[in-house]
């Protein structure tokens, strides 16, 4: 058995991210609206039956038992089936755009294709809660409104829009945002239409801009095109447009230093496609 396959796993927005309250083992209840975008990094897949799982990307560096394209693709993994992957990163790690969550996820998808194993969504989405919040959003493969920690998932169809994103040069810790004493953890629930009558906020953004001075300089940059929001934990910030050319526009008045990333919003994964 020899079979190949090569996908983009994308990048993902949250549009907002409200943290309503926090259980009693630690974790965070919150609202978020998960946007997939067209653009992310390729994952080039060759099953084979060595029983060996082999990662190549010359510029991760991950140990091996952190790194969740090799802990995915391990829950799957059944006696002798094997497989070399080569990751072609370009979603920056720290930015909260959900990198190593969409890559754990593209792993299960295409893996459950390659390898035959028949593991239906939900199946792969119990799974995915074993490596990361946002994983089963990716195995879900369409954008989606999400309560509870994370896990609570409504797909949504959005119209189509472009955002221009910006990557400031420094590691947001998660861990170290959602344990912050300074951090809001009592936002009122709201309803989806909330949203889209423009309600929301990133709780996030106000602490992070205040720890991470390139954050708060992003923000003031994109600010000169709209309005600016944190994604996720951050770090990166962006901008919603509704057509391709005023992104490109903003992009074009953007200082040289902050090149930006003009992505375009899906309401479906491009792994979906690649495996029909």
């Amino acid at each position: 058995m020899t079979s190949s396959l090569t996908v983009l796993s994308p990048a993902k927005l949250n549009l907002f991210l409200h943290i309503t309250g926090r259980r009693a083992d630690g974790y965070h209840e919150l609202q978020t609206l998960f946007q997939l975008l067209d653009w992310g990094d390729k994952l080039h897949f060759s099953s084979n039956t060595s029983g060996r799982i082999a990662l190549l990307c010359p510029n991760l560096d991950i140990p091996e038992q952190d790194n969740l394209i090799i802990r995915a693709a391990r829950l799957l993994q059944r006696d002798s089936l094997g497989v070399d992957i080569t990751l072609d990163k370009h979603i920056p790690t720290g930015g909260g755009l959900g990198g190593g969550s969409s890559n754990a996820a593209t792993t299960l998808l295409v893996l459950n294709r390659l390898w035959d194993l028949g593991l239906g969504t939900t199946q792969l989405q119990q799974l995915a809660t074993q490596l990361g919040a946002d994983v089963p959003v990716f195995v879900g493969a369409q954008t989606a409104w999400a309560e509870g920690i994370g896990e609570i998932l409504t797909p949504v169809e959005l119209p189509q829009c472009w955002y221009l994103i910006l990557t400031p040069k420094c590691h947001v810790s998660t861990a170290e945002i959602f344990s912050h004493l300074q951090l809001t953890r009592n936002t009122s629930p709201i309803k989806m239409a909330a949203f889209f009558e423009g309600h929301s906020r990133n709780d996030c953004q106000v602490l992070v801009r205040n720890l991470y001075p390139e954050v708060d300089k992003a923000l003031k940059i994109l600010e000169n095109f709209g309005e600016a929001r944190l994604t996720g934990t951050g770090a990166c910030v962006f901008a919603r447009f509704e057509y391709e050319a005023q992104a490109r526009a903003a992009q074009a008045q953007l200082p040289p230093e902050w090149p930006g990333i003009v992505a375009r919003g899906v309401n479906k994964s491009p792994v979906t496609a690649a495996l029909t």
